[in-house]
């Protein structure tokens, strides 16, 4: 089956046309309000008209062009059937299965974990996997915004290792210019296909540990495509912000630095030196006051204010620095962004507060 597959936007978040040559219907997946009017001109210029508007799920970071097109082209808007959209007009479930624009075979398959209502269109030589799964060391949609679940997420991916592996990863959002590649190449270099091969508790346990933490105006945005808005300024949105990837705050770059860690008992010898390093604490505020609790003296900067904070630690630049966390996953990303920031004496409390509390 030919058909055509274009990517529209020229940001991180990833709107995709579908065409068949010689017919004057389309298909866009996942359009942003900003774009609406570009869709619709591109739409002119080719002699096209949208049938159908899909969102793979309910996005938290940009507001959905759909309904907008929807009322342009009155075409069909669909979404999942569990989707809090008011105006949805077509509601897909697991397993459903139709021909795209009467051509191109498609199946739905119920990808759960960056959100609950996030499902996948399997084409026959590609994927639309939404925030599911990203491109390479991008891993995957956050799920500690609302309606995450990493539970739901581990069994998504068991989902995704059990397709053809020659089918093209076609993401909802890319933050570092990647390119779609093969389920077979993610399965090796994207790390959350790679830990999903672990155990289920094994992967909570890692996400739980790169956890960034929701911004509020993401919240806003939520209830702003809940109401189906029309209006690109219903919520204030950073430019372009990578808020809905895990790693998406880092650096370019950042993934690649390697950082030192330090035993719980070397850092307790440490602490009651003449010289004692700084503890960082990259946690949430209610973590610190959690059962695990928080070692004395520490500075608290939370993982998702670490990048715009930086100036904050810049007195303690030149001193050796000890970034903590639950268990050491938060910690590694805060050290890479300080290493990256040209700290040159950052380690990271190996093990965590987990292993600091079995002294």
């Amino acid at each position: 089956m030919t058909y055509h597959c274009e990517q529209l936007n020229p940001h991180a978040c990833k709107s995709y046309l579908i065409a068949v040559p010689g017919k004057e219907e389309a298909v866009i997946i996942d359009p942003v309000i900003d774009h609406v009017n570009d869709y619709a001109n591109l739409c002119k210029e080719r002699g096209l008209h949208l049938t159908q508007v899909i969102d793979t799920h309910t996005h938290a970071d940009h507001i959905s062009g759909s309904a907008s097109l929807k009322d342009i082209f009155n075409c069909d808007y669909v979404t999942y059937v569990n989707s809090p959209s008011k105006c949805a007009t077509f509601r897909v479930v697991d397993g459903f299965s139709w021909d795209l624009l009467g051509d191109i075979p498609v199946q739905i398959l119920y990808s759960p974990g960056h959100t609950k209502d996030s499902f996948s269109l399997i084409l026959p030589d590609r994927i639309f996997t939404g925030d599911a799964l990203f491109l390479d060391d991008g891993g995957a949609g956050r799920d500690d915004l609302p309606g995450g679940d990493p539970g739901m997420h581990w069994e998504t991916l068991q989902k995704f290792c059990q397709l053809p592996e020659e089918l093209i990863v076609y993401p909802a959002h890319d933050y570092r210019d990647r390119e779609p590649s093969s389920l077979k190449l993610q399965k090796e270099t994207n790390p959350h296909l790679k830990k999903s091969m672990e155990s289920k508790e094994a992967f909570i346990h890692y996400l739980e540990d790169l956890k960034l933490g929701p911004a509020d105006w993401m919240k806003d945005v939520l209830k702003a495509n809940y109401a189906c808005a029309r209006d690109p300024k219903a919520a204030w949105i950073p430019t372009d912000a990578p808020a809905c990837e895990v790693k998406g705050t880092i650096d370019i770059g950042a993934n690649e630095v390697e950082v030192a860690s330090i035993p719980p008992s070397v850092l307790k010898q440490k602490m009651n030196s003449s010289e004692p390093p700084i503890l960082v604490d990259v946690r949430e505020a209610e973590e610190l006051v959690g059962p695990l609790g928080k070692i004395d003296g520490v500075i608290h900067v939370p993982i998702a204010s670490l990048s715009r904070k930086i100036t904050d630690l810049e007195p303690y630049r030149e001193k050796e620095v000890v970034m903590v966390c639950r268990s050491g996953g938060r910690a590694y990303t805060g050290a890479q962004i300080l290493s990256m920031a040209g700290f040159p004496k950052v380690s990271v409390l190996a093990g965590g507060m987990l292993s600091w509390n079995e002294l």
